[in-house]
């Protein structure tokens, strides 16, 4: 295969694809960064013009161009509007690798970058990480920090990475390895514990498999598992992706498992593209489409089975947050209600604007901070309006962004899983 225009041959964005795009601008009062900033080249229609530029050889390798995929959250939003049904999706996939061959980026960027994926994917390294800022947290020193404004001195990104710290507990154990049914078997399920969400959120895994037990599957947890490759895959570093991924696989493949039950939105999204993403691996290309046929969100597989374990009421007013990578790429938005909707006594509020990003977006948050600061206010905003008690979601990523723009507030709604929920009521325990 030769080079398409200024992409090299190596899965360069589609030509047929971005062909679909009629530019009928149904997509622009749902991108982010068209929202906030206005400009053409900063929508969806817009950035697949520049993909045909480039395509057509119209276009070159320079910061302007670059900058315009940069700013691109992924959330897909694009997608669930197109009425063409044009896969932005597919084609910001292939072109974000092609900028991470060709692009250029300043030495403090690349550094940045090379930091956060030598730690995030790793939970071990997070683990290490978590101690000190634990004692930061517990001593008080980030009270104190924030509360003198001295965290407004630290570089930009920086200071992003230590708004977005959520409460650290002393506890980071994983779930047991295996977790037996309450009852006759119904399933047999593989949990992804994932990286961030294994070392700040461990409580979010705990309450994941407890009720997966109650309702009648059996859980296996296989402590070898790592990163299932999410991170790198939406910034377009492949080969660290398809390195996760072909990991991945080979653990819940040796674990026998029907079915892998995921409680991250971004991760479930990544691990359901394992058959694109490992087409060309001749070892692993059909393995990998097996493997993805079998990934699940935790609420859809709650929401397919007759709920079994009694719920207790939780009487409470509950704001339910679309994370995109729920209800854009896996165009799953119906069955996280559901299973809000079997608990007793609790009432469910709708989000003004549900369809824009809150900001996270894998790193982006912590790259892009101000427009990510912008759509995060934006969206607390819009939660504060339902007047609701707590802000629910299925995404680490979201629950640490909306909760950073919660502490500044009069008012501020406590960010949790939605699982979490489900959990307290079948226990019969406190949120």
């Amino acid at each position: 295969m030769s080079p398409a225009g200024i992409f090299d041959a190596h899965h360069p964005p589609s030509q047929q694809l971005a062909d679909d795009c009629v530019h009928c601008g149904f997509c622009l009062p749902t991108c982010p960064t068209y929202v906030l900033w206005g400009q053409e080249a900063d929508s969806p229609r817009g950035r697949i013009y520049l993909m045909k530029a480039g395509l057509e050889d119209r276009a070159e390798w320079d910061e302007p161009f670059q900058r315009h995929f940069d700013t691109c959250l992924g959330c897909m939003a694009c997608v669930t509007a197109c009425p063409s049904g044009v896969q932005y999706d597919r084609l910001i996939e292939a072109t974000r690798p092609q900028v991470e061959r060709h692009g250029q980026r300043s030495i403090g960027d690349r550094l940045f970058r090379q930091l956060i994926f030598s730690l995030f994917p790793y939970p071990n390294r997070l683990r290490a990480m978590s101690a000190p800022l634990g004692v930061y947290q517990r001593t008080g020193l980030q009270r104190l920090m924030r509360s003198l404004g001295l965290t407004k001195l630290l570089p930009e990104r920086v200071a992003a990475m230590e708004r977005l710290l959520p409460t650290l507990s002393s506890r980071t154990d994983d779930v047991p390895e295996r977790l037996n049914a309450t009852g006759e078997r119904r399933r047999r399920v593989g949990l992804l514990l994932g990286c961030v969400q294994r070392v700040f959120f461990s409580h979010v895994n705990h309450a994941t498999a407890r009720v997966l037990a109650a309702e009648g599957c059996e859980v296996h947890a296989p402590k070898d598992q790592q990163c299932c490759g999410a991170l790198m895959m939406h910034a377009g570093r492949e080969a660290e992706a398809m390195a996760a991924a072909r990991h991945t696989i080979d653990v819940f493949d040796r674990a026998g498992v029907e079915q892998i039950v995921i409680n991250a939105a971004g991760c479930g999204s990544a691990m359901k593209d394992y058959g694109i993403l490992l087409r060309d691996d001749p070892a692993y290309a059909d393995r990998a489409k097996a493997f993805s046929a079998k990934c699940v969100d935790v609420s859809e597989l709650l929401a397919e089975l007759e709920p079994r374990a009694p719920r207790q009421p939780l009487r409470m007013t509950v704001a339910y947050h679309d994370a995109c990578h729920l209800q854009h790429a896996q165009r799953i938005k119906q069955a996280p209600r559901t299973v809000l909707q079997t608990i007793p006594g609790l009432e469910l509020k709708e989000i003004p604007e549900s369809e824009i990003c809150c900001g996270s977006a894998g790193i982006y948050n912590l790259l892009e901070t101000e427009a990510a600061s912008a759509l995060r206010d934006r969206k607390v905003a819009n939660i504060l309006q339902t007047g609701a008690d707590v802000v629910a979601s299925g995404n680490p990523g979201c629950m640490m962004q909306i909760q950073s723009g919660m502490e500044t507030r009069e008012r501020a709604v406590r960010s949790i899983h939605t699982i979490e929920l489900l959990d307290a009521s079948i226990r019969g325990s406190r949120v």
